[in-house]
């Protein structure tokens, strides 16, 4: 006679057992899947991939175009805490010949102000002498690449037309052409990669502040910018140079990536970062736009402004020595907790030109030379809105997005 009783018992203990195998394997699945989508390739700059060309280095008279932004990432480093190591010092324990170092705008150690002229100096860690290219001269000499084999460019860029390491990549690229000298640029991300805007630079505007027929933010890496330079024979003569590229791993123009390093002393971080292509035409105006705070191109204001609950004092700091406004209270709007740019911003621009009480006296000599244009004051002080003036370089910014295309190693 069958005992019900017991069977219903075993059954139950078989479903029960068969019910555990099945969720330990769903979990185990899941661990599979959730390894799978959360593994995420980490990006690689060029200086990281020391295999590429340090090949290229060995037994040569190198000289380096470097500043605080030239590093490799330690490969014991977190998230939590990054560790870094400059790549003067990474180079030179590899024993790798490093002669000098040419520097940029801001220095070395990129501690000077926008703008400052650099001395030439020696780096007091490595005993290297120091070369600026943001002093008496913006190009490297015949006398200072004499014994030189090789360049080795490895600066950050923030992709926008006006800040000045693409004009010293110019100069340094027609030095090399000229000498014969390869260079190699290890590529960095751009963290205003994702897009292309702006005006277009006539080139009877041409200075060190904008080289090229190249609109404010042209959305491409400094390899890549290379590139378009030496394709488009854009140096002295039409001259081209013998350029290597040491590109970006697992980098698309749309990456995320946060610059650890300031690239220059009023660009603290990410914000201001991708704040400064819209907010740097007030480098060319009276209006103050954060220098001489720690919130730098973050906001804007002036002593004229209407008084409203945001005001703020620019006092001398690092990098501003003389800020506008010092000292004088500043009305203005905060921009800290805006949302990211994917496209240049011009109403922050009018606003600011709309408060102002002497209009005449908004625009300053320089704000032609960082906008490209006569246009853009022409428009704004005609009461133009945004979407007229933006309308009104679509032409260009298409022309120039086939002239790049050519040129781009990433998607």
């Amino acid at each position: 006679m069958i005992d019900f009783k017991q069977f219903k018992n075993t059954y139950l203990f078989l479903f029960l057992v068969l019910n555990f195998q099945l969720i330990s394997c769903a979990q185990k699945l899941k661990s599979i899947e959730t390894n799978t989508t959360d593994t995420v390739a980490v990006l690689k700059t060029g200086a990281e991939s020391t295999v590429l060309y340090l090949n290229l280095l060995k037994g040569k008279n190198v000289a380096i175009v470097a500043n605080q932004t030239s590093v490799i990432e330690k490969k014991a480093a977190t998230k939590e805490k990054r560790v870094f190591t400059h790549i003067v010092d990474s180079l030179l324990s590899l024993n790798i010949k490093i002669k000098k170092v040419f520097a940029p705008e801001h220095g070395f150690r990129g501690k000077a102000d926008a703008g400052e002229i650099i001395k030439d100096g020696f780096d007091t860690k490595t005993g290297l002498s120091i070369i600026s290219l943001h002093g008496k001269s913006y190009k490297p000499s015949t006398k200072e690449l004499k014994e030189i084999d090789i360049v080795v460019f490895d600066i950050q860029d923030v992709g926008v037309r006006f800040y000045t390491y693409i004009s010293s990549l110019h100069y340094v690229m027609e030095a090399c052409a000229e000498m014969k000298i390869p260079l190699i640029i290890l590529d960095r991300p751009n963290p205003n990669g994702h897009y292309v805007d702006g005006p277009v630079l006539e080139l009877e505007h041409q200075s060190f502040v904008g080289m090229h027929k190249v609109p404010v933010v042209y959305g491409m890496t400094i390899g890549e910018y290379g590139k378009m330079i030496n394709g488009e024979k854009w140096l002295k003569n039409g001259i081209q140079c013998n350029l290597t590229v040491i590109p970006l791993e697992n980098y698309t123009h749309q990456s995320e990536y946060s610059l650890t390093i300031r690239p220059s002393p009023n660009l603290p971080n990410d914000k201001s970062i991708n704040l400064y292509p819209s907010l740097g035409f007030f480098e060319g105006t009276i209006i103050n736009a954060g220098r001489g705070t720690e919130f730098q191109f973050q906001r804007y204001g002036a002593p004229f402004f209407p008084k409203n609950n945001f005001s703020y004092t620019p006092t001398p700091n690092f990098g501003s020595k003389y800020p506008k406004q010092k000292g004088t209270i500043c009305y203005g709007v905060d921009l800290s907790a805006t949302k990211k740019l994917n496209s240049l911003n011009l109403e922050w621009l009018i606003d600011a030109y709309q408060k102002t009480p002497k209009k005449e006296k908004f625009f300053g000599k320089t704000f032609t030379i960082h906008a490209g244009t006569e246009k853009l004051q022409q428009q704004i002080e005609q009461g133009m809105s945004q979407k007229k003036i933006q309308n009104s370089w679509e032409k260009s910014i298409e022309i120039f997005k086939k002239v790049r295309s050519t040129y781009l190693i990433y998607k």
